[in-house]
């Protein structure tokens, strides 16, 4: 409501009657707010102006959308993204035993995006049975994952592995993913999280970790990647914040290897273009990622596609609003050569 009231009264009048490029916009919108985080005007509301923008464009040039955004970017080798379900909730996004925010299936092992959808739908399937068997109840968290009342967070993960052999999938076909979101952990231990991190790497068939530390613990997250980054993704979010500065920074500090790539944490295109190419440049992986509040706009499929991320994170496949996204990246894949 606040954005939509920005854009509806200050934006839409400093806008109208001028013309732009995607850059130019973008930087007017930066000028226009005039604050280090886009804390006055919200990113929210220069997000949907940069977009409306990018989709006016793109259907002027008669393109589609990943297309134009590709353009921008100099990228025209178009490459599907690996989609992360999030299929287990905890953390603040549900009030269950699981400290872990999101318990993720990463379906690897397949070369078409229907074929991931697909395995995917099946071990949800599959998991909503599991959880009923343990006497649980199938409420589902922010983002379409169940959210059963867990004791342990190696609980969910052996939950998600039976999971994926009941549907008949191996775990070299299907990984797993945690996103900690450290930062909004209570009474958070960082020396046995450092441990227990090691230790699954070794027992789980765990592909990244996601914020494993707090926003600003820069020498454990470079701590944790010397130990396993060879093999498992440590992933900035709040580290990183969609940053190109705090990117820089980890670079420096040698503290991820991957990075989530949130639009409208940093506000324009051009700026969430600029993130992606900071990640690039290092060698890392770059995530795309919705937020826990959704629509049934797809934009974040193309924006993936469009920016060359190599991941995906959409939700789980069991809400219309995360669907929804997944379906347009088959659209797309089913258009490119």
């Amino acid at each position: 409501v606040a954005a939509v009231a920005q854009i509806n009264t200050e934006i839409s009048v400093a806008l109208v009657g001028k013309e732009f490029s995607q850059q130019t916009l973008d930087d007017f919108l930066i000028k226009l707010d005039g604050t280090p985080a886009k804390s006055r005007l919200g990113g929210n509301a220069l997000l949907g102006i940069s977009l409306a923008f990018s989709r006016a464009v793109a259907a002027e040039q008669k393109v589609e959308l990943y297309r134009y955004f590709g353009a921008l970017a100099g990228n025209t080798a178009f490459v599907m993204p690996i989609p992360m379900f999030n299929v287990l909730n905890g953390g603040k996004h549900a009030k269950n035993g699981i400290e872990i925010q999101e318990c993720m299936l990463v379906p690897i092992g397949f070369s078409r995006m229907r074929e991931r959808v697909d395995a995917a739908v099946a071990c949800v399937v599959t998991l909503k049975t599991l959880i009923e068997q343990k006497g649980h109840g199938t409420e589902m968290g922010d983002e379409g994952g169940f959210a059963p009342a867990l004791k342990t967070n190696d609980e969910a993960m052996d939950l998600l592995v039976s999971a994926i052999t009941a549907a008949s999938y191996t775990t070299g076909q299907i990984k797993l993913a945690l996103d900690v979101a450290a930062s909004s952990l209570n009474n958070f231990d960082k020396e046995k999280m450092s441990a227990w991190y090691k230790t699954i790497a070794k027992n789980y068939p765990l592909t990244s970790i996601e914020d494993p530390f707090t926003e600003d613990d820069w020498e454990r997250f470079a701590a944790l990647r010397a130990a396993i980054g060879k093999r498992i993704l440590i992933i900035g979010d709040d580290l990183t914040v969609t940053n190109t500065d705090r990117i820089a920074r980890a670079a420096r500090e040698h503290a991820v290897n991957a990075v989530i790539i949130k639009p409208n944490q940093v506000g324009t295109v051009t700026e969430t273009i600029a993130a992606v190419a900071a990640v690039h440049a290092n060698g890392w992986k770059a995530v795309a990622s919705n937020r826990s509040g959704e629509t049934l706009d797809t934009w974040i499929a193309d924006i993936a596609v469009g920016l060359g991320c190599e991941y995906i994170k959409a939700g789980a496949p069991t809400k219309p609003e995360r669907m929804a996204k997944y379906t347009r990246l088959i659209e797309i894949e089913s258009a490119l050569p």
